[in-house]
């Protein structure tokens, strides 16, 4: 097994039982939800097989669901959220270069790259949840407000974690 299967399973073991224990009940006046399980779908090596990746997205959502009592709604979310991250890291991130394993971090692609690209990912995240949760927007200021904090919210709470998880010398790609 490597190195990045192994790291993957620990981050697995750890930010689910976190998000549903701890996260989410950490809301901030009623509106920021920190939704912190995403780092594992975020951090997936864009190498990694396309089958494989959303069976990990869609799995890793599940586990959440029935920690958290919401029926389908993260699965849904975080299978969407696997499924455009290619694409969302190609914006940031021109070559494929030297990607072999690697998984998207500030040390490998640049903390301004990793910025932006997890930002786009929390944001996209944040408003498919709750428009799903929702399934009508029928409060558009409070759904606008609940996607904007729960993704600032989540957003710091993900560049800790990875500036904790990942030490070491920034290389850019």
């Amino acid at each position: 097994m490597s190195k990045t299967a192994i790291t993957l399973i620990i981050l697995f073991l750890i930010l689910i039982p976190a998000q549903a224990v701890f996260f989410n009940n950490l809301v901030l006046f009623n509106v920021a939800v920190p939704l912190v399980f995403i780092y594992l779908i975020i951090t997936l090596p864009i190498t990694l097989n396309d089958s494989l990746s959303l069976t990990i997205g869609f799995l890793t959502g599940l586990a959440i669901d029935i920690l958290s009592d919401t029926p389908g709604v993260n699965a849904l979310a975080s299978t969407i959220l696997t499924f455009v991250r290619k694409p969302v890291f190609h914006l940031y991130v021109s070559s494929d270069i030297d990607l072999a394993d690697q998984r998207p971090l500030p040390r490998t692609m640049g903390t301004a790259a990793f910025l932006k690209y997890a930002g786009t990912m929390t944001a996209i995240y944040c408003a498919m949840v709750f428009a799903i949760e929702a399934f009508q927007i029928f409060n558009l200021e409070l759904f606008l407000l609940r996607v904007a904090c729960s993704s600032v919210f989540t957003f710091v709470i993900i560049y800790a974690i990875a500036c904790l998880t990942s030490p070491g010398r920034e290389k850019r790609l």
